[in-house]
């Protein structure tokens, strides 16, 4: 029992430092802002984050890898219109989702991933690219319009309640019990470790590296495309417009979660812990009255704050790896 709690306790050291500062943040915020700490406002903040708790936790996998994609909030919009199209074809809601789901499972695995996976192409070039070539075809196809979807599954996912919850925070509890199983019990999940701690020694133990890098970007894609179902149903359209900073706010949550860019590190326990901080400081400042502008300069500094701590934490990861290989 005690050595269960040892390794329980040794595996959140990666987020212990935003866990601690969320915490007092959330009550510096209960104590100063009165309508923070009511039961209505937590309701509304975890359904307003839940989006980004979503694809944040399917770039956990990525940047695991030692990678990233910029390409999500452009897959998010693109699936959201396929979605909206195959509703007006006469598809009804459920098959239509599913299809939604393949069909943006597909993008990350076949497009990004192998170009990444299999041609070591730069994750950077390649979902850059993805994500202007995907704005491109998504306003073409849509015609710049939204769509108003005529069915009853976004709402489903995005705005009904169950058990007295809204759906989208049973969604979260549901993504992270599947993405904590899928890193600690899975072949996948310790290939993802391995190929982001070494490609070359992952390789040379028998590990098809190429297809663990495929399997990381279609996982992300199949995030941010539930998320967009989850985003329609909340407001109630397909829209073309790529959220740009959804990629740059997922990395953000993952970085700050302790899940490091060199890869091989972290987890989607630190990154849920990193959407949470996010969530509270966003919604303390809302309360608060701060512009959204000023909000979004809070975002970027908090990105900045996430490369920062894991550039200094990579710092002693180098040097004992120096000091060992002296050895």
């Amino acid at each position: 029992m005690h050595s269960a709690l040892q390794r329980g306790w040794g595996a959140t050291r990666h987020f212990r430092p935003v866990l601690g500062v969320t915490v007092v943040l959330f009550v510096v915020l209960a104590i100063t802002q009165s309508g923070f700490a009511t039961w209505t406002n937590m309701q509304n903040m975890l359904t307003a984050i839940s989006v980004l708790w979503v694809v944040s936790l399917g770039m956990t996998f990525v940047v695991l890898t030692a990678g990233a994609d910029l390409s999500v909030g452009a897959i998010a919009a693109l699936t959201g219109i396929l979605f909206a199209k195959l509703i007006d074809a006469g598809l009804s809601g459920w098959p239509a989702l599913a299809v939604t789901l393949l069909f943006g499972l597909a993008i990350g695995f076949l497009i990004n991933g192998p170009l990444i996976g299999r041609l070591g192409l730069s994750f950077f070039v390649v979902t850059l690219a993805s994500m202007i070539a995907f704005t491109g075809v998504v306003n073409l196809w849509s015609g710049t319009e939204s769509f108003i979807v005529e069915s009853s599954v976004p709402a489903a996912l995005g705005i009904d309640t169950y058990a007295g919850l809204p759906a989208p925070i049973w969604i979260m509890i549901g993504t992270l019990v599947v993405a904590i199983y899928v890193q600690q019990w899975t072949f996948f999940g310790r290939h993802v470790y391995a190929v982001g701690g070494s490609l070359t020694a992952a390789r040379l133990s028998g590990i098809r590296t190429s297809w663990t890098i495929m399997g990381v970007y279609g996982v992300t894609a199949l995030c941010a495309t539930l998320g967009s179902i989850i985003s329609i149903g909340r407001i109630g359209v397909a829209a073309p417009t790529v959220d740009v900073n959804l990629p740059l706010q997922a990395i953000a949550a993952v970085l700050l979660g302790g899940t490091s860019l060199s890869g091989g590190t972290g987890g989607v326990g630190g990154t849920a812990i990193g959407v949470l901080f996010i969530g509270v400081l966003q919604n303390g400042l809302s309360i608060a009255g701060v512009q959204s502008f000023w909000q979004q300069v809070v975002t970027g500094l908090i990105l900045v704050l996430a490369v920062l701590i894991d550039q200094v934490g990579l710092r002693p990861r180098t040097i004992r790896a120096k000091l060992g290989a002296g050895g």
